[in-house]
């Protein structure tokens, strides 16, 4: 692979990773059940650590990461929005998951399959909660509640 092959396939990785970032972020909006939504923010999380190690390789590589585009219409319902989300993400993976297998970069390569790595544990996630699991992060103690719903969004001023 050379450094041009490189650069473009980092650039479309991010392009793609960077749009379900962005859906998970609307995600994150329609899905308010509190075990569910805590799903979404760590997966958020992730994702933006995800998306700065691909903008430091693709700018060791001479390029630009470029922007994060709008995401796609929600389908109603938190359990459809999640069964969608764990459905882009198997989509994802198997799109990615030989290309990346196929890198001779070991570095960038490494870094890919960490990533694609956590994009299983997402997608795991996401079908749980589609499913209606209430302990996608871990298990509360006998009796303790979580107080309702949450925020309808991620940042409050």
């Amino acid at each position: 692979m050379n450094a041009s092959d490189r650069l473009a396939l980092l650039q479309e990785f991010y392009r793609e990773k960077a749009a379900l970032f962005a859906r998970h972020q609307a995600g994150a909006e329609a899905v308010s059940a509190y075990d569910a939504n805590n799903a979404y923010q760590y997966v958020l999380a992730r994702e933006d650590a995800h998306l700065d190690w691909l903008r430091r390789a693709i700018g060791e590589a001479g390029g630009a990461a470029g922007e994060v585009p709008a995401p796609p219409p929600l389908p109603s319902g938190a359990a459809a929005v999640a069964g969608d989300d764990a459905r882009a993400a198997s989509e994802f993976l198997a799109r990615w998951q030989p290309r990346v297998r196929a890198m001779s970069h070991a570095r960038d390569r490494k870094m890919l399959e960490l990533v694609l790595g956590e994009v299983a544990e997402h997608q795991r996630f996401f079908s749980q909660a589609a499913g209606g699991s209430a302990d996608l992060l871990g298990r509360r103690p006998d009796g303790a509640g979580t107080g309702g719903g949450v925020l309808p969004r991620r940042w409050v001023e």
